[in-house]
């Protein structure tokens, strides 16, 4: 008796990687193989960037909650360590919100924290 080879459900997976290879340059679009390789490699990125970005975003936050605070002379830290004994509870990314866009209501909430 041959073998039954499923080749409706292969063609469906190929087809699946051959649709997220779809934009790579040279063979990695169209050789299965080669496109099977990047498919897997560009996931992983994917996965590993997506933990990247929120490292990447408290960063910057602190950054700009930083040069905001020592503009009205305090300290990231002591800040944060004032806002917390304040009873404050925004965020980092609200912070640095009002840091950038609204620097009076900032300036505010560090005269209420000093």
């Amino acid at each position: 008796m041959p073998r039954s080879v499923n080749s409706v459900a292969s063609r469906k997976r190929r087809k699946k990687i051959m649709k997220l290879a779809k934009g790579y340059f040279g063979a990695r679009k169209n050789v299965w193989t080669v496109a099977k390789n990047a498919v897997e490699k560009a996931l992983q990125y994917a996965y590993r960037d997506r933990r990247n970005k929120k490292r990447a975003f408290r960063r910057l936050w602190i950054a700009r909650i930083n040069a905001a605070a020592r503009m009205h002379g305090m300290s990231y830290s002591k800040f944060m360590y004032a806002l917390s004994q304040a009873d404050i509870t925004l965020n980092r990314k609200v912070l640095a919100d009002l840091a950038m866009n609204h620097p009076d209501t900032f300036k505010a909430l560090v005269d209420k924290v000093k």
